[in-house]
């Protein structure tokens, strides 16, 4: 008898799944848009209704239950102002699935998951703001002190290699500790 299974597992824990719709719950209410995997979308579709309908219900209760079911205060918060307000006359149906063909490397089929009548703005927002936050803060990284091109240049360039890059690769400072002979001998 197969009674009760209804959702797909998609290879996960049940714990590992929780964590990962709520974190595609926020993504979507936060970008009003979001490429995933076919099957991941088609899961993400009835969790993230269910939550504008907690919104549209309103009230502190549906508040801390959308709050507890995807873990992001800020987004509960549009989701109760903004979208909320956005579709209080339309009876369901809040999110469209787009297949997006294929997936470079392993075959999966690709899916754009979006809210019917989506503020196309919202995305564009986030990435303003992001950038800004990245102008405003690069100075206090330690990655960006030394990007990665950098660390290489920095570790390359004692190493000898001629005008057409032919050479044997070995380290310039080694070398001229070799030529000064055994390290008893060195003084």
């Amino acid at each position: 008898m197969r009674h009760g299974k209804v959702h797909r597992k998609l290879n996960r824990t049940a714990e590992h799944r929780r964590a990962m719709f709520a974190n595609m719950c926020a993504a979507l209410i936060k970008h009003e848009q979001i490429v995933t995997t076919l099957p991941k979308a088609k899961e993400l579709r009835p969790i993230v209704e269910k939550l504008v309908t907690l919104g549209k219900k309103g009230g502190l209760a549906m508040r801390r239950q959308a709050i507890s079911e995807m873990r992001d205060i800020d987004q509960a918060r549009k989701l109760f102002e903004v979208l909320a307000t956005r579709y209080k006359d339309r009876q369901g149906g809040y999110t469209r699935i787009i297949k997006a063909g294929f997936r470079y490397g392993d075959n999966a089929p690709m899916a754009v998951i979006e809210f019917v009548d989506r503020d196309v703005d919202a995305k564009r927002r986030f990435f303003i703001s992001a950038a800004a936050w990245a102008n405003v803060n690069c100075g206090r990284a330690k990655r960006t002190q030394y990007p990665a091109h950098q660390r290489w240049r920095r570790q390359h360039e004692n190493r000898s290699f001629g005008k057409d890059g032919a050479g044997d690769g070995v380290d310039v400072r080694h070398r001229e500790r070799d030529r000064q002979g055994p390290r008893c001998r060195r003084g």
